[in-house]
Parts: C-alpha cells; sequence; structure tokens
C-alpha cells in the first residue's frame, strides 16, 4: 500500500485476465476491483476509493463507450472529488478528451506502462488528500459570521469583522444596502455568531399586507377576530431566545411603528385580542433598501423608532463595488448549482469571466445568482459562455474605465496611493478569475508564486 493513501484504488476492467495483470503491477495500492459498471457502483459506495481506472467499453456491449460514460457520471455525482484515470484504446483521443471535459482526472491509452500509471495514481491520491485537508482546514478555521460570506472585497471583509465584534452584544443591528446584497445572509450570520439559543425567525414587512401584517409580528388569541378558531404566537413570540429580522423595515405601516417601538422599549408584547403582557427576549435585526433619513423628514417612519433599531448601523456595498466578488461568487453558484443539477464540472468561458466583471449587476448577487443558474441548466455543454449567461460580450475597454474610475475614486492622485490600488485590483481580480489558484494568478499576472504571496501579504489581499 502507498504510504500517502488514505482510501482503496477501484480498478474497473471487464477483461479479467487484463484487470489481474493491472492489479498486480499496482500491487503497492490498496485496491479493489469490478467488471461491470454495476460492480463498479457497488464497490465505489462500500469502499469509498479516492482514485478510479476505468475502462470505458464495459458490459453488456464492450464495444461501445456509453457504459463507461454512464459510470464516469455516476461515480462523479456520488463523490465530485474522486479522481478518475480513464484507460483508452491507442485511437481513441475523442472520447478520452470527452471524459476529461466531463470531469475525468487524466487518461492513458492501452497499452500503458505500468511505471507511469503509477505515478499518476500516487499524483492522484496526493491530490485528493491535499485537496481534502483544505477542505478539512477551511471549514475548522472559518468564523461562523462569515461561513455564508464570499468575499475578498476589503469593505465586505471589514462588515464581517463587525459583524462578529457585535454578534454577542443585544444590540439592535440595522443593516443598509440596495436590493439583492445579501442582507439576510448577514442577518443569519449575525444570529450564528451571537450563539442564541433560539430561531431566526424573518418577516417580510413589505410582502405582507398591512391588515394581516400586526397579527403575523405580535400573534393572536382565539376569537380576536372572524376566523381565530384558534391561538397563534406571532414572529416576535416565536423568535423568543432567537433573532428576528424585519426585512424592508421602511415600508412598515405607520400605525405598527408605535406598536414595534413601545415593544423594543418595554420587551413586552399583548396578542390581537388578548390582555396578558408577555415577555419576549429577542435581538432585532432590520433591513431596508430606503433612504429612512429622508422617510423621516417626509413623516413617514418615526424616528424615535429609526433610534432603536438603528444602535449599529451596517452599509453593504453594491456588487458592483465590491472588487472581484462578482467573479468569485459566479464560481461559487457554478460549483453549486452544477452539482444541484448534477451536470459534472462546469467552468466559464474567459470571454464569460470578463462580461461578468464588466456588468453593472443592478439586481446584485440575487442578479448573478439567477444569471448563473440560468446558464446551468441552458448551457449545452460544461463550459458556460456570454450567451448562456445572457450577457453582451464586452470590451476591454469598460474594464478599463471602472478600473480607472476605482483608482481615482480612492487616491486624491497620491502616485503611491494610486499604485497599489492598481496593484491590488489587479490582483483580486486575478485571484477572482482563477477561482482562488495562486498558480494560475501569478501566470495570469505575470510574476513568480513567490512574488504573488508577497503582494498579498504587502496589499492585505485575503
Amino acid at each position: 500500500m502507498s504510504a500517502t493513501q488514505a482510501a482503496p484504488l477501484l480498478i474497473v476492467e471487464d477483461d479479467l485476465a487484463l484487470q489481474k495483470q493491472i492489479k498486480w503491477s499496482l500491487d503497492r495500492f490498496d485496491s479493489v476491483t469490478a467488471s461491470d459498471r454495476e460492480s463498479a457502483l457497488i464497490a465505489f459506495r462500500r469502499h469509498q476509493p479516492a482514485v478510479v481506472t476505468m475502462d470505458l467499453g464495459l458490459p453488456p456491449d464492450p464495444d461501445s463507450t456509453s457504459e463507461g460514460f454512464k459510470l464516469l457520471e455516476q461515480l462523479l455525482e456520488i463523490d465530485p472529488n474522486v479522481k478518475i484515470i480513464v484507460l483508452t484504446g491507442q485511437n481513441d483521443q475523442a472520447n478520452a478528451l470527452r471524459a476529461i471535459a466531463l470531469g475525468a482526472y487524466d487518461f492513458f491509452a492501452k497499452p500503458f506502462e505500468p511505471e507511469l500509471l503509477g505515478l499518476t495514481i500516487d499524483r492522484a491520491f496526493r491530490l485528493f488528500e491535499l485537496q481534502s485537508e483544505n477542505r478539512r482546514l477551511q471549514q475548522m478555521h472559518q468564523p461562523d459570521a462569515l461561513s455564508g460570506l464570499i468575499t475578498r472585497d476589503p469593505e465586505m471583509l471589514r462588515i464581517g469583522r463587525m459583524v462578529e465584534r457585535v454578534a454577542s452584544s443585544g444590540t439592535s443591528v440595522m443593516l443598509l444596502g440596495e436590493s439583492g446584497t445579501g442582507k439576510e445572509v448577514l442577518a443569519q450570520a449575525l444570529h450564528q455568531a451571537s450563539k442564541r439559543q433560539g430561531r431566526f425567525i424573518a418577516i417580510n414587512c413589505a410582502a405582507i399586507p398591512e391588515n394581516l401584517l400586526e397579527s403575523e409580528l405580535f400573534g393572536y388569541e382565539r376569537g380576536a377576530f372572524t376566523g381565530a378558531t384558534k391561538t397563534t404566537l406571532g414572529k416576535i413570540e416565536t423568535a423568543n431566545g432567537g433573532t428576528l429580522f424585519l426585512d424592508e423595515i421602511g415600508d412598515l405601516p405607520h400605525q405598527l411603528q408605535a406598536k414595534l417601538l413601545r415593544f423594543l422599549q418595554e420587551r413586552k408584547i399583548e396578542r390581537i385580542g388578548g390582555r396578558q403582557e408577555i415577555m419576549v427576549d429577542v435581538r432585532v435585526v432590520s433591513a431596508t433598501h430606503q433612504d429612512l433619513k429622508a422617510r423621516i423628514a417626509g413623516a413617514q417612519f418615526r424616528d424615535d423608532l429609526y433610534y432603536r433599531l438603528a444602535e449599529i448601523v451596517v452599509e453593504i456595498p453594491a456588487l458592483r463595488q465590491r472588487l472581484g466578488d462578482a467573479v468569485m461568487l459566479a464560481h461559487a453558484f457554478l460549483r453549486r448549482f452544477a452539482q444541484e443539477q448534477k451536470r459534472g464540472n462546469m467552468v466559464f468561458a474567459d470571454e464569460a469571466l470578463r462580461s461578468i466583471e464588466a456588468h453593472g449587476w443592478p439586481g446584485n448577487v440575487r442578479e448573478l445568482m439567477s444569471a448563473v443558474r440560468r446558464a446551468v441548466i441552458m448551457c449545452d455543454g460544461n463550459r458556460v459562455t456570454c450567451d448562456d449567461l445572457g450577457l453582451p460580450r464586452t470590451a476591454d475597454a469598460q474594464a478599463a474605465d471602472a478600473s480607472a474610475h476605482a483608482i481615482s475614486a480612492s487616491s486624491d492622485l497620491d502616485l503611491r496611493a494610486v499604485r497599489e490600488a492598481a496593484e491590488r485590483m489587479a490582483v483580486v481580480s486575478a485571484l477572482a478569475r482563477t477561482n482562488g489558484n495562486i498558480a494560475k494568478a501569478a501566470e495570469l499576472l505575470g510574476v513568480s508564486r513567490p512574488t504573488l504571496y508577497d503582494l498579498m501579504r504587502r496589499l492585505a489581499v485575503q
């Protein structure tokens, strides 16, 4: 068994003599064998191998590759991280390339050199272990408050640190930002980091008719009104011991603002039709895309309620203002939706990445998520293009204009600040475009990996 091997090798070969020969030539690996698709699936689920070698021509039709490709897709569906090495005929390059496009790790043409195959298997095991360790470390070290926050933007990272600092306090937090910027994600992060034992309860004040909103928030007693056949708890009471998230608080009707203010002051509620005051321990987080100070000036929102809700205010930047985040989020959404739709490994074409960077995303993260989900469903192959995303092919001039605007906005023409801003933008964009791959980002920037690491440390790029 290989010194670095942590899981068995699965050998899938229908020719029993060749299967035995492969197993013998790779005797330093702990291996299991299978001769057809069904037995391979059984062995895969039972032994959970890290690496698989497989022939594409399998029974009942070994002259066709249909069974082999079906098995390849099924194995990657069960475990997208498994390393599959396809063994093909000498003149079967087209099928080999198709297997790589579907997610295979490598391919070898028969007859093959056992030593070279052994080295490739060894490398596959090591890569599998490194990736597994990397995932483990990320899960272990990533703070709870940032677990749903995918960003490299300095302002968003500052917001993440702020969320962690205020989480343990009971102060009310107001999240301000355009629709689709991720206000509810941050509200959930705040709840998770607070370690409150109760539930996270969200209610959209703009989505519920005014005549129903009071009963949704405060609950009602049996017989309080026609149709009230039983006592029902409101959202505030349901969130007792946890966090209440009031989304679109700017749309809260004026008559309910006074009742909510009284609750925030006294931490007591009365259900509709009830006479008993009920103590409630809840942390209130609110959010809106509106200018509440303008609504206060127009007598549409109470200033005393605002100051109760906005003990701490967090302003979330729009996606177009977050350097490199659009591409970084697009990669994360592509992995997620490709897995959900069982599409195997999918990638963005270079033109698609440039278009994602240049697009203004007026709908912010929500718009980006919808575009990627649609692309995964509609894409013909495994390479997502501008057309799949519904984005125009963009000229590099647009990206250059955005870059120049960001530099001028951040620097007052101080040459050192301009240079640092340009370097930071280039480094963050390269890391986003290559999905965090340091070697590829360094190649894209035309520098060595040590130089890129030095730049990341100097520019505080995470």
